[in-house]
């Protein structure tokens, strides 16, 4: 494992103890300065998509990224993909086993076919637009809860410790992560959402194969084609070629 520099101009904050990292982040977001990572050592209140809780044992990894972004709402949320691809490098730099790596969309990555990590991006508004974006990031470091933890259905949770034999604290993962971030957040602020959604797409999972992707009311089973350029995941059906902007998918 390679030690990495932290990213100039950004702030670094590790607590002993928190609810949420987002939580946490929305509260001092008025007296930022500039963009800052805030790692918990213990998370007691995590929060997952669609407020499921996130578990979090001592050593796993829960931390938030919170930044003042410049863009409208929707190009704001397409930093969901910059957070998964710099997951998927710091995973690589932290095991070397890059192909043992796949990015589910919308915001999950998988190890070996189950999920290690998760993303959650919430904002907080400013008239129409997004005054802070957090993107919360959790890890399954050392530990992953048990399969009836989690609803029917979904992946299995796995560890980087069980599946790799790589040992990694939360703060050499952050350091991992947050120059990675930095790296992708660069190519997104530069050049658009253009070659974050090549890169993307070359670590996907199930990409050209049959998935089914559930929204609030429907279920659409299909071939993964591609994403476009709004992020939507596209799926070609028997009858159809949909744009999906959410939903949860499923191999």
């Amino acid at each position: 494992m390679s030690i990495k520099r932290w990213p100039e101009g950004v702030g670094r904050r590790v607590l002993a103890e928190i609810d949420s990292t987002n939580a946490e982040a929305a509260r001092i977001a008025p007296d930022l300065s500039g963009p800052e990572w805030i790692l918990a050592l213990k998370q007691t209140a995590g929060r997952g998509r669609r407020g499921r809780a996130w578990q979090a044992p001592a050593g796993n990894f829960s931390a938030t990224y919170i930044m003042r972004p410049h863009e409208t709402p929707d190009r704001v949320a397409l930093r969901s993909f910059v957070a998964s691809l710099a997951l998927w490098d710091a995973f690589a730099d932290a095991t070397g086993r890059p192909q043992s790596f796949a990015l589910k969309w919308p915001n999950d990555v998988l190890l070996n076919g189950g999920k290690v990590a998760g993303i959650l991006l919430e904002s907080i508004g400013q008239n129409t637009g997004v005054a802070h974006l957090c993107i919360g990031i959790g890890v399954n470091l050392v530990a992953a809860p048990d399969r009836d933890q989690v609803e029917a259905g979904a992946f299995a949770p796995v560890n980087l410790q069980s599946e790799t034999g790589a040992h990694v604290t939360p703060e050499e993962f952050l350091d991992l992560l947050a120059h990675a971030y930095a790296h992708w957040e660069a190519q997104f602020v530069t050049y658009g959402f253009a070659p974050i959604r090549e890169a993307w797409l070359s670590r996907a999972a199930r990409l050209g194969e049959v998935i089914t992707a559930r929204t609030i009311r429907d279920s659409h089973t299909g071939t993964f084609e591609t994403l476009d350029d709004d992020g939507n995941l596209i799926l070609r059906t028997a009858h159809t070629r949909l744009a999906i902007p959410a939903a949860e998918v499923f191999f």
